[in-house]
């Protein structure tokens, strides 16, 4: 039995090119114009083995549309589509039940890797695992989060050189890459010089912004680094004051 897909998008071209790109790949495809409808068609009581949601739309946004897919139907597994990403906004969507967060426009290589990703994966796999933070004074630290039909996973090693960070990446196909990120001290002492304290490579800060940089780099490119490496070379003046507020321990 083909497996059916729901999109929920505003735009009708949008609608048409996804619905032709995955019926071409064997899906059975719904359609609905709005979140409002989306819900709706959700909860008809037809099945549906994924859900392609817009993140953008008009009256019930994305989020809003994600939460309620959620409380129909915790196990749904729901890819969100922007144009518009943070890492802030993944982590809401993470949060709140989606199994994978994609780019607009995303080529059909890309749609048809991201949703047969998020069939492979059980049920609520890979939310994203966000500890509170004391009085807001560290950011939180993804555990888990999926771009593009990949995963990022915090790697479990000892961390043997304090300006590295590694990462495994699982890509749309399953297989796992290991990714280095390392630490420019020129950045470090950018940070020290504009917060007036030091937050030395070893310090968490590092870590999120080493996990920013693999999940940006992968959100643009659609890929893992050929290099298998990254390097922070610069922190872009809206991570001040995180830094200036981050731990120093």
């Amino acid at each position: 039995m083909s497996k059916r897909i729901l999109i929920i998008d505003d735009e009708e071209n949008i609608r048409r090119v996804t619905r032709l790109t995955l019926q071409a790949a064997g899906y059975e495809v719904g359609e609905a114009s709005d979140g409002e409808r989306g819900i709706e068609d959700f909860g008809d009581g037809s099945r549906w083995d994924a859900v392609l949601l817009d993140q953008r739309m008009p009256g019930m946004d994305g989020l809003e549309t994600l939460r309620l897919i959620n409380e129909r139907d915790p196990t749904a597994r729901v890819i969100m589509s922007t144009a518009y990403a943070s890492i802030e906004l993944a982590v809401d969507a993470m949060k709140l039940g989606a199994t994978d967060f994609v780019r607009k426009p995303m080529t059909p290589e890309i749609l048809r890797n991201s949703v047969a990703a998020a069939l492979s994966k059980q049920p609520r796999a890979s939310v994203a695992t966000v500890p509170e933070s004391p009085a807001g004074l560290e950011a939180p630290l993804i555990q888990i989060i999926t771009m593009n039909g990949f995963t990022i996973l915090d790697s479990e090693n000892a961390r043997e050189d304090p300006n590295e960070r590694r990462f495994r990446v699982r890509s749309p196909t399953g297989g796992d890459h290991e990714v280095l990120v390392e630490i420019d001290q020129e950045a470090v002492g950018y940070v020290e010089r504009m917060t007036r304290r030091k937050l030395p490579a070893e310090n968490s800060f590092w870590t999120t912004q080493a996990q920013r940089l693999l999940s940006d780099y992968l959100w643009n490119e659609g890929r893992v680094p050929p290099t298998r490496k990254l390097r922070i070379r610069e922190v872009d003046r809206d991570e001040l004051p995180i830094a200036a507020r981050w731990q120093t321990t």
